[in-house]
């Protein structure tokens, strides 16, 4: 059974759509370009379309008319399911917080072309640890251990529900979730914070943005809980396109993106209206190497999960990785 076959097949198990690609508009072979005559845009969304698609529809619609061809969403509930359909062909460009992004880079042949910038100037998020309001669990608790509390964890490939809190809080103090508390489960950080606000969870990881879109849109959830720790700052999410597309439909893509809501005017404005549903004020300029502090993230936990099994030559090789990385940007200006 081919690849992109057993590839469509998981994807119709998770429940999202799988519309037919037409011949010579899935993944090409090596050194071929893509074509496409229509664009399919990955979209992580934690309810489906109902919750992600009014406030990202119009930037696709604005979109289409930018490039000349239409432009669909692809709604997915997890970061591995969209890298997934970006390697096989099925979608071409998308919204990836910044290690499904390496992902994509890595395994789908994805390409950088702008990062999200917040509506106060912000390239940058953080990861959180949240808590039931009123609870009285500190960090101190938690870093404790002794299996009293179920903790929520995020999708494996998320950068603030997963990576972040590894790499920044429990690497650091040898601390491993499965070992520390009574249950461990994982889920996107809506499902979390919910768990949270019920009492199902005790703690669980978020990031500061869920706690925006919470604080819109369920301002009663919101309002049950409360953060604990909040990590150093991680670099936003970006917009990732295929890097076999052709060269001018890339360039409009780009282009697209890092002039849109820019400039006065009235549709300037409209734009800025579309940005701010979705918590952006702008697309800033980036490549793939604006992920350098998320790989030194990885290869970070990379090297911890290869000392816990006992394998020292790929524990080496992570830190070795980890401190070329590291060297890198300690010497930037």
């Amino acid at each position: 059974m081919s690849r992109i076959l057993m590839s469509r097949r998981a994807l119709l198990a998770a429940g999202v759509a799988m519309p037919l690609v037409a011949c010579g508009e899935g993944a090409s072979t090596s050194g071929a370009t893509l074509s496409p005559t229509e664009l399919a845009f990955s979209i992580l969304s934690a309810e489906g379309q109902a919750s992600a698609g009014p406030t990202w529809q119009p930037l696709l619609d604005d979109m289409a008319a930018a490039v000349g061809i239409p432009v669909r969403p692809f709604f997915g509930s997890n970061y591995t399911i969209l890298v997934q359909a970006m390697a096989s062909g099925q979608t071409h460009v998308a919204w990836f917080s910044a290690k499904p992004a390496i992902e994509a880079i890595d395994r789908a042949r994805g390409e950088v072309v702008a990062r999200i910038v917040d509506p106060e100037g912000r390239d940058s998020y953080q990861s959180t640890l949240i808590v039931k309001a009123g609870s009285g669990i500190t960090l101190e608790d938690v870093m404790a251990c002794g299996k009293q509390y179920d903790f929520g964890i995020g999708d494996a490939q998320s950068t603030s529900g997963t990576l972040a809190p590894m790499a920044f809080l429990f690497n650091p103090s040898e601390v491993v979730p499965n070992d520390c508390f009574r249950t461990v489960r994982s889920a996107n950080h809506q499902a979390n914070a919910f768990g949270v606000a019920s009492g199902v969870l005790d703690v669980a990881t978020s990031n500061t943005v869920n706690t925006i879109f919470l604080k819109r849109q369920n301002p009663q959830i919101a309002a049950q809980i409360e953060d604990i720790w909040t990590s150093p700052p991680i670099p936003e999410s970006g917009i990732v396109v295929r890097e076999d597309l052709e060269s001018a439909l890339k360039e409009k893509i780009r282009a697209f993106f890092l002039g849109y809501g820019q400039g006065t005017g009235a549709e300037a404005e409209r734009q800025k209206a579309v940005l701010a549903g979705l918590n952006y004020s702008e697309f800033r300029a980036a490549d793939n190497s604006y992920l350098d502090p998320v790989r030194e993230m990885v290869a970070d936990q990379k090297a911890q999960e290869a000392r816990a099994r006992g394998d020292e030559a790929a524990a080496t090789a992570a830190r070795a990785e980890r401190d070329a990385l590291r060297a890198k940007r300690e010497a930037r200006p």
